[in-house]
């Protein structure tokens, strides 16, 4: 299972050839690729919050059709790359054995010092052309700061949230975030 041959592959060759990975890739302009959280390793406070966000949108979600999910499903970008945010809401049928999203409304990307400038530039891009996503969470680890794309028609606009009593709002998945339970855990937030 070792590292994958450098050569282009098509979206539907790829996620045949992830099965047989003992870890999970990307889809980068056709070549299989480490995010790159897996090459340097997720710290204590990434890790946090990632369950921090999972624990609340699933508990939000238990009995509803969407369902939060971690980054071993992946998200097909329309470009033909895929990518597997640290956290996504799906709201497409149930169907156990796909490891796409089918109708990803949310992605959640947990910003690390290592990936900061990444996610919020080309990772952004590249989750704005995906036409079911409503909303783009961006999620600082170093402070609390909070940062929601909302999709408006053909428009994204960014909210900015800055302090612990932050209460996000994501009423097309029926969910509210508050930015203390974000955060719970890290320092700056007891």
């Amino acid at each position: 299972m070792g590292e994958p041959e450098l050569k282009r592959m098509t979206v539907d060759e790829f996620l045949v050839w992830q099965q047989a990975q003992d870890r999970n890739y990307e889809l980068v302009d056709g070549i299989p690729v480490l995010p790159l959280k897996a090459m340097t390793g997720a710290s204590g406070a990434h890790d946090t919050v990632t369950v921090n966000v999972l624990r609340e949108l699933s508990t939000q979600l238990r009995r509803k059709p969407c369902r939060a999910r971690t980054d071993d499903t992946a998200i097909l970008i329309k470009s033909g790359s895929i990518r597997r945010p640290d956290v996504l809401v799906d709201c497409g049928p149930l169907d156990l054995k796909r490891t796409s999203a089918s109708a990803p409304r949310l992605v959640v990307e947990v910003l690390s010092p290592s990936t900061m400038n990444y996610d919020r530039v080309k990772k952004l891009d590249e989750y704005k052309t995906v036409p079911s996503l409503a909303y783009i969470l961006l999620v600082d680890t170093e402070k609390p700061q909070l940062t929601l794309h909302v999709r408006h028609g053909d428009i994204w606009t960014p909210q900015s949230y800055v302090d612990l009593d932050a209460v996000v709002d994501l009423p097309e998945i029926d969910c509210r975030i508050a930015a203390r339970d974000i955060f719970e855990g890290l320092p700056f937030a007891e």
